[in-house]
């Protein structure tokens, strides 16, 4: 079989398998028969239409994906420098470890209650989406430093390579496919965790707040419209920057 008729069959399965789960929602609505518990994805779809005809539906997405968007950034690049300070300094290692280990198993509500005590609820989702993709990235990447053939270290030991130029000719390779799937794994945990953040700090015009105001007055279809929305950007998120993280491998590992 050959590779366009794999990624046909590969998407006819995927949509066959979501046609199946829309027709089951579909039927559990019918059955229940009560909007305030379950409304059906028509009236979803429908619902996500007139939202999406507003501009305040693509302020709050904008806003929620700017800061958000952010602190993933800003864990992504900590991360990294904190892990190549770790795999130099052990003493650096050792003062980092409680912190990023604490990171893990706090769990995110706990998190988001703490920073909302020391940040303005404006900025509380920018600092959630750090702490969510500091701790992946960081532990990735001092993996894959520490995970270099150590052949290639005995090489640039023996023709004087040092510097930028060790970074470049023989860490980043080895570096680059954990620093991929840290990327793409931290950036949906940042998502879901900066939307979170969201709807317990509820700062103006963004998705957690619609998403608490539905709640709130019993809007189960703006709930779900929401809901789906934020299923979507993830989506596109995800292979937007799979896709560049890719290309990106793709031409260093391609370079002269």
């Amino acid at each position: 079989m050959t590779a366009p008729a794999r990624r046909t069959r590969t998407w006819a399965a995927r949509l066959a398998a979501a046609a199946f789960w829309l027709v089951v929602w579909e039927l559990a609505a019918r059955a229940i028969d009560a909007r305030i518990v379950l409304v059906g994805p028509l009236e979803v779809l429908a619902r996500l239409g007139g939202l999406a005809a507003t501009g305040e539906f693509w302020a709050s997405v904008g806003l929620s994906l700017a800061r958000i968007g952010a602190g993933y950034l800003g864990g992504a690049v900590l991360g990294v420098l904190l892990a190549a300070l770790s795999s130099r300094a052990r003493v650096v290692r050792e003062l980092v470890a409680p912190v990023v280990g604490a990171m893990k198993a706090v769990p995110v509500a706990s998190f988001v209650i703490l920073v909302l005590l020391w940040v303005s609820s404006s900025y509380l989702s920018v600092v959630i989406a750090l702490f969510m993709a500091l701790p992946v990235v960081y532990t990735n990447v001092l993996e894959g430093i520490e995970q270099t053939d150590p052949a290639l270290l005995e090489m640039a030991d023996v023709f004087g390579i040092v510097g930028w130029e060790r970074v470049r000719l023989v860490y980043a390779s080895q570096v680059l496919p954990y620093l991929r799937a840290a990327l793409a794994l931290s950036l949906g945990l940042s998502w879901k965790a900066g939307i979170a953040a969201e709807v317990i700090g509820l700062p103006d015009l963004t998705i957690g707040e619609h998403l608490y105001n539905a709640k709130v007055y019993l809007d189960t279809p703006d709930l779900f419209a929401w809901t789906v929305a934020i299923v979507v950007v993830s989506v596109v998120l995800e292979a937007l920057v799979g896709r560049a993280l890719a290309a990106a491998q793709a031409r260093w590992e391609a370079r002269p």
